[in-house]
């Protein structure tokens, strides 16, 4: 081989590590930069979605002129006037309702919603348990106001009206199909062997259901129960219809708030903070079993 053959080959031989390091070295560099770009854009949406809630709890802390002064005002003294104006408006029996209406409508629905995706799941056949989901599903299809009117007319026939037990049969309905559908989904992917074994030894259906379904399936059950309250808790719509004035629910007295002398907007928004204070403890605590029931079922 001559001495620029030799040349020429020790060039390439050098060159071609080199060019494949650099090649390495530009596609980690995009995929750093790629990674700050999209890690940068989840911290804008958080800071966007974070930012009315962390303002309202700020605004919670101004006197009603500070509040509404425009320009806003940034830098200011924390008071606590307004919470404590917004709890001794009554604030605990509205905060009692809320939790009676919330916790006893989730826990009937958790009661009669369990078996049912029990029975759909194991006792009965994949059309049939198809066709019954659909229908259980289908009465969350029609709006509520449609139903508003009737169910006024019902209640005020049986002496129910402003009554705290009204909200829990709604909220029990309004949450039945929920944990129905999501209990039937996490339930799809239990081991029916460990069922067949439950069998096997004698369980009978509801010991088999308390023992072994419900703990296998804890997160997904545990997720659907906090939706649940949630929804509850948040209800405005028929609160403000059939029970407004002797079983109000903490968003009544957010409404109660709003006079002819104008909107109180630092109590609002202080009493407003109290208000989320409940599902936020409620999802912090849950937050590892809410992740897992809502993917639970994902791949059914």
């Amino acid at each position: 081989m001559s001495t620029e053959a030799k040349r020429k080959s020790s060039n390439f031989a050098w060159t071609a590590p080199t060019t494949a390091a650099a090649i390495a070295s530009r596609r980690e560099a995009k995929r750093k930069w790629s990674t700050f770009a999209w890690t940068a854009l989840t911290y804008i949406l958080v800071f966007l979605l974070v930012f009315p809630v962390l303002w309202m709890a700020l605004t919670g802390f101004k006197t009603e002129i500070a509040a509404i002064s425009v320009p806003p005002i940034l830098f200011f003294q924390p008071r606590l006037d307004q919470f404590l104006l917004a709890i001794q408006g009554g604030f605990g029996a509205y905060l009692f309702n809320s939790v009676a209406a919330a916790l006893v409508s989730t826990a009937i629905a958790l009661v009669l919603g369990i078996p049912a995706a029990y029975a759909m799941v194991f006792h009965m056949s994949t059309k049939s348990s198809n066709d019954m989901l659909f229908f259980v599903l289908s009465t969350r299809f029609m709006p509520f106001a449609a139903i508003l009117v009737p169910l006024y007319v019902i209640v005020t026939r049986l002496n129910l009206l402003d009554n705290i037990f009204v909200l829990i049969v709604i909220y029990t309905a309004m949450n039945l199909p929920l944990i129905i559908w999501m209990a039937r989904s996490y339930f799809l992917e239990l081991p029916k062997e460990v069922l067949e074994g439950a069998w096997l030894d004698g369980c009978t259906t509801f010991q088999t259901i308390v023992r072994i379904v419900v703990p296998m399936a804890a997160p997904g059950l545990t997720a659907a129960a906090l939706l649940a309250i949630i929804f509850a808790w948040n209800d405005f719509f028929f609160a403000v219809t059939l029970t407004y004035t002797n079983s109000p629910t903490l968003p009544i007295m957010v409404a109660a708030f709003t006079s002819n002398e104008g909107l109180f907007l630092a109590r609002v928004s202080a009493l407003a903070t109290l208000i989320i204070l409940v599902p936020v403890a409620i999802g912090i605590y849950a937050q590892r079993y809410l992740v897992q029931g809502l993917t639970g079922g994902a791949l059914k």
